[in-house]
């Protein structure tokens, strides 16, 4: 404890912080540690208090609908308001934040999530600001195939690749005259874009969509740059390139901006329990923001190095330099308020709060991209942000303020130089997100949809009314469609328009491109200017849907009609019928399989995010959201006698050996099926479930925690 201000640090943790966080900072390890054991008295006991008055609310709403059921929708308004879970006056104040990137505040398009446990898909986020065109359509299902592709380069897959390029490139940036297809070769210069055809020359249709270029090298290779509803696309010119050479213009890539923003997590896509994975997301996220970050891995029997991307150079249309950046602007997403940390112990023996220990160690290392000690700049505006989950209401919302500003206070950092983004996905958030974005009004630059964690709050919140509907049906209930309707409505009137985010959830199947891009432009009409995707590859084929939508405009109208009525967000999603047998074991299959999927691999192999086969086969993105909407629906049903206890734990034996099937072939996979009473995976996922009942707002990571360290311990 010499030297840490009394608080009793993991090793790994201390060697991460003095050896390498504090390396190239005017900070030494005693005023480190004697920032976070200050903060950590200032505000545990605070996070204590609210977390009390979840609990002490969620009893009384609990008891009122035991004596009640779902009741009257008048009556329940009333006991809300009477809680203080509902605030009688919930009105949109304007946001007056400063220095916000113009990612954020301007720029609409795709955004990532990647966990900081793995730096090689860390990096390949961050790297993924600008993606091939071509490779996404010539290896996913965005193109139908309709052979088997050729070793190597398949020229029939390239020709359908190309074809499908040039349309797009009609419908986005129309030549003056003629096909982009009929163009034989592309000039690029301050005069702006010529394109050469059989028949003659032609500009674009609209002069401004021309942004940039880069002159021809000794071997031809150039590039055109273009621009669209903010986003930029480079026609990258290579004779030289096979892929040049098949193209009828030598255009050997459409490259597209794709991941304008990313956020680096720290929460719900890792499996962090102890200094040691703390240390190991933690040095991610420095390596980021020192621009250092390297990750060697084995791909085709090579080993692959991956760093951060440098900037994009070009020539303006006015002959000036131009610069655009190689990276995606990077924010990071810290736990909530719920979660404590055995990493950093106070010095009475207690586990501190892990939000707190999240929010000074990651403006820490934000200090290299403020002082401008970085390779790279990550914020041009002098900003850090930082995406905050499961805040019950604006009280919490506000604690989180008065964090941030304390933590700017201990670094020396300009007062809001912290800013924050709102995850919308707890009731008593979206009841009151007007007042919950007012708390932060000169910080907040984000807010969005979830429908996973907030389906998770609604079911543990009306537990006691009855048995729920099937997760399915959940995403045509009344108050859900109310949810993302009115979250949007109440972001607009706050006035984030050319200010903040509005985001939408993420795209579950990383496979299924063709039905992503049938079905995900409707966020972007809806008023999104940022959407989750599941991979890189998923930001460049979204980023199609905001070169086709002027979000800024579909904002302007959405923000003249009236704000959706918030008591359609009190409808309870109660089942009103009989389900049949074959319903119900339809549901509890499917919950049971998907949540032994993603335990198996978090509790015994400590992946915190996976694509997880369902009952189908089908590879679905799982993360602790899917996994807190699958427990606490079926501990519901449980409850409720809808289904039985011998049921329940029947299905997930046979369950466990589905998923022993599937992941046969996992390095280190420890299978469940011969050994349930022994697996921790399994008795976790037993757990999870008849537990979901009296666990804190229906979280999993108490659980997830406990059996982990379990067979860490073990090995």
């Amino acid at each position: 404890m010499a030297g840490t201000a009394g608080l009793q640090v993991d090793p790994e943790l201390r060697r991460f912080v003095e050896g390498e966080l504090l390396a190239g900072l005017d900070l030494t390890p005693e005023a480190f540690w004697g920032a976070l054991a200050d903060l950590q008295g200032r505000f545990a006991p605070r996070i204590a208090e609210l977390l009390a008055r979840r609990d002490e609310i969620q009893a009384r709403i609990d008891a009122w609908h035991e004596a009640h059921g779902p009741g009257e929708a008048e009556a329940y308004e009333k006991l809300l308001t009477e809680l203080g879970y509902l605030l009688p006056a919930d009105e949109p104040a304007s946001i007056s934040v400063g220095d916000v990137d113009a990612e954020i505040a301007e720029v609409p398009g795709p955004q990532l999530v990647v966990p900081a446990t793995v730096p090689r898909y860390a990096l390949n986020a961050a790297n993924a600001r600008w993606g091939s065109l071509y490779d996404a359509f010539y290896g996913t299902d965005a193109l139908p195939l309709d052979h088997e592709l050729a070793k190597g380069y398949d020229e029939k897959r390239g020709a359908q690749v190309i074809a499908a390029a040039d349309e797009l490139l009609d419908e986005l940036f129309p030549l003056a005259q003629g096909s982009h297809a009929d163009v034989t070769a592309y000039s690029g210069s301050e005069q702006g874009l010529v394109a050469f055809t059989g028949g003659g020359e032609s500009g674009l249709a609209d002069a401004g969509q021309f942004a940039g270029f880069r002159a021809p090298d000794g071997e031809g290779r150039a590039a055109i740059l273009l621009q669209r509803n903010g986003l930029h696309v480079e026609l990258t010119i290579d004779p030289t390139h096979r892929v040049g050479r098949q193209h009828h213009a030598d255009v050997a890539d459409v490259v597209l901006e794709s991941a304008v923003t990313t956020i680096v997590d720290l929460e719900d896509s890792v499996a962090t329990v102890d200094g040691e994975d703390k240390a190991l997301a933690y040095r991610t996220w420095l390596g980021l923001m020192t621009g250092e970050l390297v990750a060697e891995f084995q791909k085709g029997g090579e080993t692959v190095t991956r760093r951060v991307h440098g900037d994009r150079e070009y020539t303006g249309p006015d002959g000036s330099p131009l610069t655009l950046p190689g990276r995606s602007l990077l924010l990071v997403r810290n736990v909530g308020h719920h979660m404590t940390t055995d990493a950093v112990r106070t010095a009475e023996g207690e586990e501190i709060a892990e939000g707190v220990l999240d929010a000074l160690v990651t403006a820490t290392a934000a200090q290299y991209d403020l002082q401008g000690k970085g390779r790279f700049s990550n914020s041009r505006s002098g900003s850090m942000y930082i995406v905050k989950p499961k805040q019950h209401g604006p009280d919490e919302v506000a604690l989180t303020v008065e964090l941030f500003a304390a933590v700017e206070e201990a670094l020396g950092l300009p007062a809001r130089t912290l800013k924050i983004g709102i995850m919308d996905e707890e009731k008593r958030t979206s009841v009151n997100l007007a007042s919950a974005i007012a708390a932060a009004a000169d910080r907040v630059i984000f807010v969005n949809t979830g429908f996973l964690d907030r389906t998770g709050d609604e079911i543990h919140t009306c537990f006691a009314a009855g048995p729920v509907i099937p997760k399915g049906d959940m995403k045509s209930s009344t108050w859900l469609n109310a949810y993302e309707d009115r979250n949007v409505d109440v972001a607009l009137a706050s006035g984030f328009a050319h200010t903040a985010q509005i985001g939408k959830g993420m795209w579950a199947k990383p496979a299924a491109m063709a039905d992503m891009l049938e079905q995900k432009g409707a966020q972007p009409q809806q008023g999104a200017n940022c959407a989750w995707v599941p991979s890189p590859t998923a930001a460049t084929l979204h980023a199609l849907h905001y070169l086709r939508t002027d979000v800024h405009a579909v904002q302007e109208d959405i923000a003249k009609r009236a704000v959706t009525d918030r008591e359609k967000l009190l409808v309870l999603p109660i089942l009103t019928g009989e389900l049949t047998d074959e319903q119900k074991t339809h549901e509890l299959e499917t919950n049971a399989q998907s949540i032994l999927g993603y335990v198996v691999r978090w509790v015994g192999l400590g992946i915190g995010c996976s694509t997880v086969p369902d009952l189908e086969g089908v590879g679905l993105m799982e993360d602790r959201a899917t996994l807190r909407i699958s427990s606490q629906l079926i501990a519901n049903w449980l409850h409720h006698g809808v289904v039985e206890e011998k049921t329940v734990r029947d299905t997930f034996a046979r369950m466990a050996a589905l998923v022993d099937e599937q992941n046969a072939n996992e390095p280190g996979y420890p299978p469940m099926a011969k050994d349930l009473e022994g697996s921790e995976s399994f008795q976790a996922a037993l757990e999870l479930v008849f537990t979901g009942r009296t666990e804190p707002n229906g979280y999993t990571e108490r659980v997830l925690t406990t059996w982990r360290q379990k067979a860490k311990q073990r090995g």
